[in-house]
């Protein structure tokens, strides 16, 4: 006799594309979105700041729109793509221009808002590719930094917005660093 499988009751099966690889978890209906993709994918960069939508820290990209993923249950998201913090380097470690941007431009301190900024940025520069710093800073609007007081987060955007509209050079962070250094 075959064995099938039972699902605990009051579970649901949310099928999400993450980063690229497709996933299937059974959840709870009141699971939050950050939760799911931190407890049961086991990414972890995004991370869980205040659960109000506050911060900005579980920012992550759903559908291609940067969201707070603290105000999502996690059953509303099935069939979705989600792009989180570990989608953005390349596997061979290159930096997005927005990640080589902060780190250029000293945009983080102790990192832990820097995913959710990396993202809003992400939907900022996509929205504006040339935004002004009042728009770079209207556009962070509820991503708290309690490290920085913002100004190198905002040259961060400005600096990404510029490497991606291809005026201003992309290297690798080792790369710049052994330039500057003078070492060959």
């Amino acid at each position: 006799m075959a064995q099938t499988q039972t699902r605990e009751p009051g579970l649901h099966t949310v099928s999400v594309t993450v980063n690229g690889t497709h996933y299937s978890r059974e959840v709870e209906p009141r699971q939050l979105l950050v939760y799911f993709i931190r407890e049961q994918i086991g990414l972890t960069g995004t991370h869980v700041g205040c659960d109000t939508s506050q911060c900005g820290a579980c920012t992550l990209l759903l559908n291609g729109v940067a969201v707070k993923s603290c105000t999502i249950l996690a059953v509303q998201v099935d069939g979705a793509d989600i792009k989180t913090i570990e989608g953005y380097a390349e596997p061979n470690g290159k930096l997005h221009p927005i990640q080589q941007a902060f780190w250029e431009e000293h945009g983080l301190q102790c990192g832990f808002c820097t995913p959710g900024m990396v993202v809003t940025i992400d939907q900022l520069l996509r929205d504006n590719p040339n935004p002004s710093e009042a728009e770079v800073r209207k556009g962070l609007d509820g991503n708290l930094c309690r490290c920085t007081g913002y100004q190198n987060i905002v040259k961060s955007a400005l600096s990404a917005g510029r490497k991606l509209r291809g005026e201003e050079p992309f290297e690798k962070p080792d790369t710049a660093m052994t330039e500057a250094a003078g070492v060959h």
